[in-house]
């Protein structure tokens, strides 16, 4: 007699929660490291080079990993493996190494833009744990707070392409790649995946980097009804994460993004 099929539906909460906590421990571990794009942030120590990579990394964080992590060592190998001294003190020449950088839809144009928008937030705004720690003080909201940082990024520009590779939570967007780099800056546990410098900003308001995966996996798991991929399901996620661990709910990115990546759940 062939078992009957299993139903997540006959799970409680508890046994939900049990799993996922379960997942969680198994895929953030330093093996979850090596292919994930967050291994660039990982080649360096100096605070203003992590974030400064991290950042660049995940801005490019779309398509197949591989591709991803090869053209993010290409970003820092053209900044000759200091990005935070190469933003600060490049001169045009320089700048003419970028001049053949493709990932995708992301180009040298829009890589020279972020250069000398990063440039500038470093020398007139403190830097981007500033922005983000100061508009999360703020809005009390990781999308307004993003939306906020976009704004001060492109500020001054009236007209760039490159608009389109800083998401904007406030007009509908999920924001995947923003909220995947707020994580690596703010998570901190004993792991070592995640780097936790940015201490102002609480894990408890952070929202889940929903890609295909995760979202996969959620509604799988009934834990996300959406069908989109956008804000209002990133914040029907953040919800019921939160009703799991309302100090760190992203930590169930993990186990999300494990299961529909790295697994044959």
């Amino acid at each position: 007699m062939k078992p009957k099929p299993f139903k997540f539906d006959q799970w409680s909460r508890v046994d939900l929660k049990s799993f996922l906590d379960e997942q969680a421990d198994r895929f953030n571990t330093n093996a979850f490291i090596e292919h994930d794009p967050i291994s660039i942030p990982h080649q360096f120590t100096r605070k203003e080079d992590i974030e400064i990579s991290g950042f660049l990394t995940a801005t490019i964080s779309w398509g197949n990993r591989k591709s991803i992590v090869a053209n993010a060592n290409k970003m820092m190998l053209l900044m000759d493996n200091e990005p935070h001294q190469f933003i600060m003190h490049h001169n045009k020449t320089d700048l003419k190494r970028l001049d053949n950088f493709v990932h995708r839809t992301f180009n040298a144009t829009d890589l020279l833009q972020f250069v000398k928008s990063l440039q500038r937030i470093y020398n007139d705004a403190g830097g981007m744990e500033k922005i983000f720690t100061d508009g999360m003080i703020k809005e009390q909201n990781t999308c307004l707070a993003i939306t906020n940082f976009k704004e001060k990024f492109f500020e001054g520009i009236s007209s760039s392409r490159s608009f389109k590779h800083v998401s904007d939570p406030s007009k509908g967007s999920s924001a995947k790649r923003l909220n995947m780099f707020l994580r690596w800056m703010v998570r901190h546990d004993n792991r070592g995946v995640d780097f936790g410098i940015w201490r102002g900003i609480p894990m408890s308001s952070l929202s889940i980097p929903l890609d295909i995966h995760s979202g996969n996996i959620a509604r799988k798991l009934e834990l996300l009804h959406r069908k989109q991929n956008d804000r209002k399901a990133v914040e029907e996620l953040d919800a019921q994460l939160r009703s799991f661990d309302p100090t760190d709910p992203v930590r169930y990115d993990f186990a999300l993004f494990g299961l529909g990546a790295m697994s044959e759940f």
